[in-house]
């Protein structure tokens, strides 16, 4: 049986809910749908997400820049729609500029079947003048105050290419010219790159930045564990199972090292980069999510997990339900048991305390907030590697006896609504009722959970089902907690 003990007696350390700076969506014109929008506004107020960031904001299909016979027409209307809107519910945008508009691009190469053009510009110059323009328009409009607390990434995955037809070197030019664009409208607005994938190109780039001058005041990449570019054709199980349990925590401790300093932002992370992976749509995610973002605490800045919506289009836009894509919540605005594990993990305080106990599949957190404290538990593996539900036994020592125990659960036979479509047949398009009833499937259930407490110390026993989570929020009578860990 795993067996886990906390002793409220040790030092906490900060849990810093990086996860929450930014999430990910598709591309920019998507931001003007009404059921984005709603969506978004959900996951803001249900999981604490303060900035989003999605692709090809300079893209033809959005009007940012185009060519009139033969003259630049710049129009900022629809960026202003979208960011209008995200600061109309508190949030922020992490803007990615991208991708080339035509009017500048030195090529006719694109990506996705919306057709963003990935090529440098023709004209660096005329780049850093688009550049300058759209910032200094953002500052003019929502204040200098304001978009210093934005952040602008500079493309997306330029180490790839399918995102980027140049050179290295290219990149690093279009990052001078990009950031020092940025840095004419304010010195107090934040610019950083290289938005690479795996994890790369990071020395070569703060090395390019210190030697030529060059500011950057935050380094981002992605990572996920089937790295990079994901299609869903790929033998993602056996990229999984290839895989080694915890190796986004190793790269983001080498990336933390690496950055010399700068904040770490992942801008794009999830638990496959397959866009029609049914692991998205299961309790599996679940427990990959809450794992690994409690592994990278104290390493990350920003932790952004793509995407919120299953409302996006880079293949082509899907019709069914649970179709695997990365979204938290899918095209109806479901919770998938994943959003319901960011709902947990936003519910936590920001006081961890050690946990002693080891198992290859359990791990666990505990994490005081105010009178309360919790222990949230994985059952995880990689596929093809061995797990079974496990009984687990808590102890906790140093406690008043509780007012009351609680536990929540993410795993097959709880918030997954998933397995009640399934039930119902897995109908391509839902009825209202339909809806209705995957919501309720979808929801956690608080249920209260029997405990034995002695001498200050708490001790109970739960099963964990394979690729379960369980969170057990231990309540006490006001100050009790304190006093008795004093």
């Amino acid at each position: 049986m795993p067996e886990f003990t906390c002793n409220l007696s040790e030092t906490t350390t900060p849990l810093d809910h990086a996860w929450e700076h930014t999430v990910g969506s598709g591309h920019a014109p998507l931001a003007l749908r009404a059921d984005w929008q709603a969506q978004m506004r959900r996951c803001h107020d249900e999981l604490g997400f303060r900035h989003v960031r999605f692709h090809g904001l300079f893209s033809d299909d959005v009007g940012t820049l185009i060519d009139h016979g033969g003259e630049p027409l710049y129009s900022f209307f629809n960026a202003d729609r979208i960011f209008d809107f995200l600061l109309s519910i508190g949030m922020k945008p992490f803007v990615e500029l991208s991708f080339m508009p035509e009017a500048l691009a030195s090529g006719h190469k694109t990506v996705f079947h919306y057709r963003s053009n990935i090529t440098p510009p023709k004209d660096y110059k005329k780049w850093a003048t688009l550049v300058e323009k759209f910032v200094r328009h953002c500052v003019e409009r929502y204040g200098l105050e304001e978009v210093a607390q934005w952040f602008f990434e500079v493309w997306n995955e330029p180490n790839l290419p399918a995102f980027w037809k140049g050179s290295q070197a290219d990149y690093f030019r279009l990052y001078r010219v990009t950031a020092a664009a940025i840095k004419n409208v304010d010195a107090a607005l934040k610019v950083g790159g290289p938005a690479t994938a795996k994890n790369e190109w990071i020395e070569e780039f703060l090395a390019f930045c210190e030697s030529g001058k060059v500011p950057v005041d935050f380094v981002s990449t992605h990572h996920y564990p089937t790295d990079a570019l994901g299609n869903e054709g790929d033998d993602t199980e056996t990229q999984l199972a290839n895989s080694r349990r915890g190796i986004l925590r190793e790269q983001a401790q080498d990336t933390f090292r690496r950055a010399a300093g700068k904040p770490v932002y992942y801008t794009e992370w999830n638990a496959s980069s397959n866009p029609r992976d049914s692991r998205h749509d299961q309790p599996y995610a679940a427990a990959f999510v809450t794992k690994t973002i409690l592994e990278t605490n104290g390493l990350v800045s920003g932790y952004s997990f793509w995407t919120f919506s299953d409302i996006f289009e880079e293949n082509y836009f899907p019709s069914a339900p649970f179709h695997g894509g990365f979204g938290l919540l899918n095209l109806h605005g479901i919770p998938k048991p994943a959003y319901r594990a960011f709902e947990l993990l936003h519910q936590l305080g920001t006081e961890q305390l050690l946990v002693d106990g080891i198992h290859e599949t359990v791990s666990a957190w505990a994490v005081r907030k105010d009178n309360s404290l919790t222990v949230l538990l994985t059952n995880h593996a990689l596929p093809r590697h061995s797990i079974n539900a496990e009984q687990v036994r808590l102890r906790i020592i140093g406690l008043a006896e509780p007012s009351a125990i609680s536990i929540q659960r993410i795993d097959e036979e709880h918030a997954n609504p998933q397995r009640i479509w399934r039930e119902m047949g897995a109908p391509e398009y839902l009825k209202a009722i339909e809806i209705e009833q995957l919501e309720a499937a979808s929801r956690l259930v608080p249920e209260p959970h029997r405990c034995k407490w002695k001498d200050g110390i708490v001790q109970l026993d739960l099963t964990l089902p394979a690729h379960g989570i369980a969170a057990v929020t231990i309540e006490y009578p006001s100050a009790s907690l304190r006093e008795e860990t004093r």
